[in-house]
């Protein structure tokens, strides 16, 4: 069993109203050992007319993540932090990263040329084939800038928000064989974004929320994960991306499995930005 959660968000981001110590008691409930949060930090994130930004306050976040660690001593508190990144954020991300003790970060490409592919006006700019690649192309050129993260979240996130898969969401369909073609017609990029994290020493996520949004794999999907392992990837984290109580440890319980199938013997945790490998 995966008894750490290690990508979480609360209320102190923009998207989740959940308390923190209402995750950390959910944690308790299913078994948990340890929850590693990890909320939003996106810096300059484009005005969507919502009046969206997500960012938060340091001194509080750290300030709740000790006082819960105290009130809550047989169960471990990490401190994370999701970063979107932009290639101009380079050095302001790393700023943050170098002056707080997180045990841990996420780099993430939630935008592209300052759009959110979530945002249906996005895939009026591309056809599906060419968004996904102009998204890959970003994401390298994130990994390129050398921001100090630990592991790349949710690596083919852009495929859970493509038309194709609303339509297949809303139909409550499973595609595989949209799934494979997704894979097929982006293979060449995704090698190189694996090649590029391994050269700097970074880990990937397998994140369960790819589930939750009715792709039937995880992000990224098992081929990615499968092609890491092959290529010499280790660092591995697990998480559900839960922005509510009841997606904490989504569908870990098969995540084991998948990850032995895709050649992995460990799943990886943070602390202290030290990767610890935990036997599966």
């Amino acid at each position: 069993m995966i008894r750490s959660d290690n990508h979480v968000h609360t209320s102190f981001s923009t998207d989740s109203d959940t308390p923190m110590e209402a995750m950390v008691q959910r944690g308790i409930e299913l078994g948990l050992d340890s929850v590693c949060f990890t909320d939003h930090i996106d810096y300059d994130f484009p005005d969507t007319g919502n009046g969206v930004e997500f960012l938060f306050e340091m001194e509080p976040y750290f300030e709740m993540l000790s006082f819960l660690q105290g009130k809550y001593p047989q169960f471990e508190i990490r401190r994370g932090v999701e970063l979107g990144l932009k290639p101009d954020l380079a050095q302001r991300c790393n700023v943050l990263i170098q002056t707080h003790p997180f045990d841990f970060v996420i780099g993430s490409t939630h935008l592209v040329d300052d759009t959110d592919p979530y945002y249906p006006s996005f895939w009026e700019q591309f056809s599906e084939k060419d968004g996904i690649r102009r998204y890959y192309e970003i994401t390298m050129e994130n990994i390129r800038t050398d921001t100090k993260f630990d592991v790349y979240g949710h690596i083919d996130y852009i495929i859970r928000y493509t038309p194709t898969q609303q339509k297949n969401k809303a139909q409550g369909i499973i595609d595989e064989a949209y799934m494979d073609r997704c894979f097929r017609d982006s293979s060449d990029m995704i090698d190189e974004i694996l090649r590029l994290l391994l050269a700097k020493g970074k880990g990937i996520e397998v994140n369960t929320a790819g589930i939750k949004y009715g792709l039937g794999h995880t992000n990224p999907q098992e081929k990615v994960l499968k092609r890491y392992r092959e290529l010499g990837g280790e660092i591995i984290t697990v998480g559900s991306d839960a922005h509510e109580t009841k997606h904490l440890a989504y569908a870990f319980e098969g995540i084991p499995e998948l990850l032995r199938k895709c050649g992995f013997r460990y799943y990886t945790e943070f602390r202290k930005r030290k990767p610890e490998m935990i036997p599966l």
